[in-house]
């Protein structure tokens, strides 16, 4: 990527503030290449989370160290998903939501965004409530006791410090990124050198049945491949027209998946040991006090720690930025930042003094889950069905005069499809807060029911659509290729509107 950028246009340049919104960006500006997704993805995968993640399946899952590490390899097969819902950007030029008007037309498509920014801003607040833990353990260290006041300064100073990445923007997040990678995986070399021997890996003897496995398979799901599958779109608009198919999905995969897969199973491991990172009000009070790590090393490896987290908040802030912008409000991408920086300032001061961190988060990924499982089935789906193009220029088009306006702006067989997916994951979620019907009736007689919400609402959600829209969606594309002929005009391909 570093090649790349030294010529980059000034609308996307490194350390610059990005122009771009959810605006069409133009052939001559897609600098990036296939590759450069794996330097990002790789830098926001080697990190924290994903390591507290492997900690949480150990100790609330009931699993053997064994089944965590099948749930954990079988879980992360799902960023192939994350591959394929970054194959449209390319063609469409513009970013996921916007995307998403093809399906659910111009006006459908904002209740998938206000989901959508629901989403980010509640995982950019998870991550900023890490960075705060993480600041109360360094100040400890430091001999200072941190109270109220003392907590509210931290989390002023993490968001005004996150806002930083997201605000400059696309070429800026994967450069800084891709050279954070290197460090974090020697970090996490390190602890794996200091923590390895303490494992116990039969310290569960019997394990869960195959309900407990399908509970754990859906939260690994949720906050691995299909969890990040509405922002990849956002990241892959900047290669050009015609790149690999195969090398953007492997790309991806290798960049997330395989990394993921590491830093969960040493989680995994460390969870054998240590299950007070998950159970404790602040995860990150177990590594002295459980003797993960050497004294000496906690310091280190909570400042590393940070710098991570706000790494992979960056995706999360850009993409709820833009996210906003999908909604309808008029305002540029970078005042959109600003503006959810300071929402995530409220719900991080909110989370921080009334929620234990591990009940927050596995309510919230698998609340989320019951939209973005039928969301992508969806999505792939009209994909296909059009032939695997778009006419950017009516995808930014919220008139009548657009091909995907259909009736009133709404495309209601994905409505319709949304719905029923969405009805079909919450029937079959298997969580503390919630059990479902088909839950139930599948774990009849056992302690544990199974969850199959990742499942059914993709797969639902996915055949109501294509009985619904098969037909009219296969008459748009071939629509869509006399839009896209040169006879029909540049103002289809390349609209100009800035964003």
């Amino acid at each position: 990527m570093a090649a790349a950028t030294d010529s980059l246009p000034v609308s996307d340049e490194v350390f610059h503030i990005e122009r771009h919104g959810i605006d069409y960006v133009p052939e001559q500006e897609r600098w990036a290449r296939p590759r450069d997704l794996f330097g990002m993805w790789a830098g926001a995968s080697f990190q924290i989370e994903y390591f507290v993640y492997g900690v949480i399946l150990m100790a609330f899952f009931g699993l053997t160290f064994a089944q965590a590490v099948v749930l954990i390899v079988v879980g992360n097969l799902s960023y192939v998903l994350l591959g394929l819902a970054s194959l449209q950007g390319p063609d469409a030029g513009t970013t996921a939501m916007i995307i998403t008007r093809a399906s659910y037309g111009p006006s459908g498509a904002r209740l998938i965004a206000f989901f959508n920014w629901l989403t980010q801003v509640g995982f950019e607040t998870e991550g900023l409530i890490l960075v705060v833990y993480a600041a109360e353990i360094l100040a400890l260290k430091a001999g200072f006791l941190p109270g109220t006041p003392a907590k509210v300064v931290f989390i002023i100073a993490a968001v005004a410090v996150q806002l930083l990445l997201p605000l400059l923007g696309h070429a800026t997040i994967l450069k800084t990124l891709r050279a954070l990678a290197l460090p974090f995986i020697a970090l996490f070399a390190i602890l794996a050198g200091l923590t390895l021997g303490k494992v116990d890996v039969h310290v569960t003897a019997h394990g869960t049945g195959w309900q407990g496995l399908l509970v754990g398979l859906a939260f690994t799901i949720a906050l691995s491949g299909l969890g990040w599958t509405e922002n990849g779109n956002d990241y892959s608009r900047y290669l050009p027209r015609g790149s690999s198919k195969p090398a953007i999905v492997g790309w991806v995969f290798l960049g997330t998946a395989i990394p993921e897969i590491l830093i969960m199973v040493l989680g995994a491991a460390v969870g054998t040991y240590a299950s007070a990172i998950a159970t404790d009000a602040n995860p990150f009070a177990a590594f002295e006090s459980s003797h993960v790590v050497a004294t000496g090393f906690v310091v280190p490896f909570l400042v590393v720690s940070i710098v991570q987290l706000f790494a992979i908040n960056s995706l999360d802030l850009y993409s709820s930025g833009v996210t906003l912008q999908a909604l309808g409000l008029k305002v540029r991408r970078w005042h959109a930042v600003v503006i959810d920086t300071v929402i995530a300032l409220g719900l991080t001061i909110y989370a921080v003094f009334s929620s234990s961190f591990h009940t927050l988060l596995t309510d919230f990924a698998d609340c989320v889950i019951c939209w973005i499982a039928p969301w992508f089935g969806i999505f792939i789906v009209d994909w296909v069905l059009r032939r695997y193009r778009y006419v950017p220029g009516d995808l930014l088009r919220t008139d009548r005069s657009g091909l995907y306006w259909r009736r009133g702006g709404v495309h209601w067989p994905a409505i319709v499809a949304q719905a029923a997916g969405t009805v079909a994951s919450v029937l079959a979620l298997s969580q503390t807060f919630f059990i479902g019907a088909i839950s139930r009736a599948l774990g009849s007689g056992s302690a544990v029911k199974p969850d199959l919400s990742v499942f059914t609402g993709m797969i639902v959600g996915a055949l109501v659509y294509l009985v619904l829209a098969g037909r009219s969606v296969r008459g748009e594309a071939q629509e869509q290729l006399r839009l896209l002929q040169p006879a029909s005009g540049q103002q289809r391909l390349e609209p100009h509107i800035t964003g």
